[in-house]
This record gives structure tokens, sequence and C-alpha cells, in this order.
């Protein structure tokens, strides 16, 4: 029997899995869910990120200066510009919906990914996925538990044993995925040192979406959650 056939549900990471962007906010690590815990209005949580990083790199700029500057960056980061979508990702998207499968968005990241980003980048709700958890809309990002739990309760509280997650982080993915009794693998993408280790530890590890198509529909077990 394909290991397709046992599942009702696949949930997939964003960065690193369907799309590439290269990066990282120190914001994001100080005011985490784009500041949703912090009561932060998404603009103030960016402006702050931008002028921080500005002073990091030495440049300080008047206020009009700097709203001129900060109105480019933000819609930059608000459009497909900043991200490439790898030449998989839709494609096996719409495989897995045409096989009758749901397929959820779970993701560390703020409302402009559901409702702009995503959309122009041609991977939309309805033809490509069919519901999303992103962090800054929830208050709560990965790897906690809990993100995983909403997805699947978005799913229609479909068990978790007959839903697989697809990441890119041993740490962000996997583990909390396997945690609340979910399936899940990995992608090595860009070969990194660490997937030996993730094989060693019994995670599937494969190279993109087609190398996951191909297993998805062979009869191989999957490993026990």
């Amino acid at each position: 029997m394909a290991i397709i056939s046992k599942l009702r549900c696949i949930t997939i990471d964003v960065t690193g899995t369907l799309i590439a962007y290269k990066g990282e906010l120190d914001m994001a690590k100080k005011y985490p869910c784009f500041g949703f815990a912090a009561k932060m209005p998404n603009i103030v949580w960016w402006k702050t990120c931008v002028r921080n990083s500005f002073l990091q790199a030495g440049y300080e700029y008047d206020e009009d200066t700097f709203e001129k500057i900060f109105r480019r960056i933000y819609s930059s980061f608000g459009s497909a510009a900043p991200y490439t979508v790898f030449p998989d990702s839709k494609p096996f998207l719409r495989w897995v919906r045409q096989n009758g499968l749901k397929v959820g968005i779970i993701s560390n990241a703020e409302y402009r990914y559901q409702d702009v980003i995503l959309p122009a980048l041609g991977l939309n709700k309805g033809s490509e996925w069919d519901f999303g958890v992103f962090s800054g809309l929830e208050g709560v990002e990965k790897p906690d538990p809990r993100i995983y739990e909403i997805a699947l309760e978005r799913a229609g509280n479909i068990a978790p044993c007959e839903t697989l997650h697809i990441g890119d982080s041993m740490r962000k993915d996997y583990i909390p995925a396997k945690s609340v009794g979910m399936q899940a693998l990995l992608l090595d993408r860009f070969k990194t040192a660490d997937a030996q280790e993730w094989r060693k530890s019994g995670a599937v590890v494969l190279p993109d979406l087609a190398a996951t198509q191909e297993w998805l529909v062979s009869e191989e077990e999957m490993p026990a959650s």
C-alpha cells in the first residue's frame, strides 16, 4: 500500500521548503511572532527592525528620509521580490490536492505571507493549499508544538498519524510535529552538514519535493511515531 494512501493531510513549511529567502532578522528573536505577544503593531515591528539594522550598520537618518527608505523596504518585504519559488513546489502541492489530501501551510511568518506574498508567488489558497497557520496571526511559532495542534484543528481534527509534516529544520519542524503524533520528514535542499545526523536519528530525509512525491507513492513503511 502506497504511503500516500495512509494520509489525509500534508502540512508544509514555507521558507527553505517551498520558497527560498536568505537572511535572518534579529527582531524575530527579541519580539517573536512579529510582536504578537508584546502587542506590537506589525508596522511598528518592521520600523524598529529596519531602524536597528541601519544603526548597527552605522547609519542614522532624519525622520523624513527614514520614512521614505522604510516605505520601500516594507513594500519589498511584502512582495514577491525577496523570494524565489522552488520549481517543484507548485506541482507537488497541486498533486497532493489532486490525490484528495488537504494541504496546510505552517510558517513563522507575518500576515502578509497569507494575504500578499504567497499569492504573488503563485501559491494560492484553493489551488495550492487549503489552510494556513502563520505565527504572526496565531501568536505562537515553531518549534512550539501548539502551532501543529492548531494546524490539526484547522484541518478538521484529522488524526495526527494521518498527517505528514514536511520541513527543513529538525528543531522547528521534525521534532515538534512528531511530538504531537504527526508523521514527519525533512528536506535537505542545500545539502546541509546536519542531514547525516538527521538520518542517523531515524528521520526520513529527501533532497526535494520531487523525491518526496516518489516516496509518497512507494510502498515503504513510514517510521513509527
